[in-house]
């Protein structure tokens, strides 16, 4: 095995005392890797500079970096390799919600501003439950020209004042409108339930307890190891990513990590590590709008609270995938088979055919994803 592979007593071994025992998947050489592999690398040719991808299926672990994550250095990819995890995170922020409600701390039907005071009334209460459903009447980035390319470090009460004074755009429980906003708000009420800041929360309550220790808030001026470099396309040619501060999206898309940390993330919630069982139903339960109607993005069950909900051979299948300047992430969580995926990538892109989780899906089940059909 070589050192861009990783598994259980090499690269993970700090974490196996921190989260559920995993076993090294099968000899990396046979299948369902060297499928993985193949396509994989059909990407790297064609362009991509670095993926990190693995799964988890059945208590193993398999996990590899592929490509460069530094082209100006030459820093090839491994399964260390830290990408900023974009709005994959919302789950996390979900999980750390759900936590402080049963604890007591914080009550998803009530006024979010009991607990961030400091947001402005609306005409409508909002409270936390509609906020994961993205049902909380919050826009998404509204002047994308200035907020999705922040380059100051904004805290917790500066992010908030991007939207504050913003308009609702519907009553609160009446409409499914994605918003990233509405995820900062959320991890605003984690403060004000907990008593500490959100990265601490984070920390002590969901990335330390499922082993995700290589996980954190991206900075900028910070020493974060293994740091992959973003990229993007312009005018048909490589070229940097744009530098921007995503402090500004602190509990929506924030967080920078390995994809390991992806993985144990999703196992965490399937070994009650994060939650107790009546809490994990209510997180992955599809929402409805008040007058019962779907809520969540064409070709899924629904929005649940920090995932789409899909379906696959009668199996419930959890999916998240996040994109911002120097990052493409997809996480897939199927229960039933004791199955867990997730990708990240060094180039900005939104342009696969069929995404690689489903691809890594299909290699290690030995079935084809059934595809929505496309309008």
């Amino acid at each position: 095995m070589n050192r861009r592979q990783l598994i259980v007593g090499g690269a993970l071994s700090s974490l196996a005392a921190a989260a559920p025992a995993l076993r090294p998947a099968r000899a990396p050489s046979g299948t369902p890797h060297r499928a993985i592999r193949t396509k994989i690398n059909r990407q790297i040719a064609a362009g991509v500079p670095a993926i990190t991808a693995g799964f988890i299926h059945d208590g193993r672990l398999w996990v590899e970096g592929f490509g460069v994550a530094d082209l100006e250095n030459g820093t090839r990819a491994t399964a260390d390799t830290a990408y900023r995890f974009a709005s994959v995170q919302k789950g996390m922020t979900a999980t750390a919600v759900l936590q402080l409600a049963e604890r007591g701390r914080l009550d998803l039907d009530e006024d979010i501003r009991r607990l961030v005071p400091y947001f402005p009334a609306k005409p409508w209460p909002i409270t936390a439950r509609q906020l994961l459903g993205h049902q909380g009447g919050i826009p998404h980035y509204v002047n994308r020209a200035v907020e999705q390319h922040f380059t100051d470090h904004k805290d917790t009460r500066a992010a908030i004042a991007i939207f504050a004074d913003f308009d609702l755009i519907a009553e609160p429980g009446t409409r499914f409108s994605y918003s990233s906003y509405g995820y900062n708000l959320l991890g605003a009420a984690i403060e004000g339930a907990s008593g500490q800041s959100y990265a601490d929360y984070m920390r002590d309550h969901v990335w330390r307890p499922a082993g995700m220790v290589a996980t954190r808030l991206d900075d900028p001026l910070a020493i974060i190891p293994h740091r992959a470099r973003g990229y993007q396309i312009v005018d048909g040619a490589l070229r940097n990513s744009e530098f921007i501060d995503i402090s500004s999206r602190f509990a929506a898309g924030g967080t920078r990590g390995p994809v390991p940390d992806l993985l144990r993330f999703m196992q965490a919630l399937n070994d009650g590590v994060l939650l107790p069982p009546s809490r994990i139903a209510q997180l992955y339960a599809p929402m409805r709008t008040r007058d019962g109607g779907f809520s969540g993005f064409p070709g899924t069950e629904g929005y649940a609270m920090g995932w789409n909900v899909m379906r696959a051979h009668g199996q419930r299948v959890l999916h998240n995938d996040g994109g911002q300047q120097e990052t493409r992430t997809m996480i897939l969580n199927v229960p039933d088979e004791k199955l867990c995926v997730a990708t990240a990538q060094n180039l900005e892109r939104d342009d696969e055919d069929v995404p690689l989780v489903l691809e890594i899906y299909e290699a290690v089940l030995g079935r084809d994803f059934p595809l929505p059909e496309r309008s």
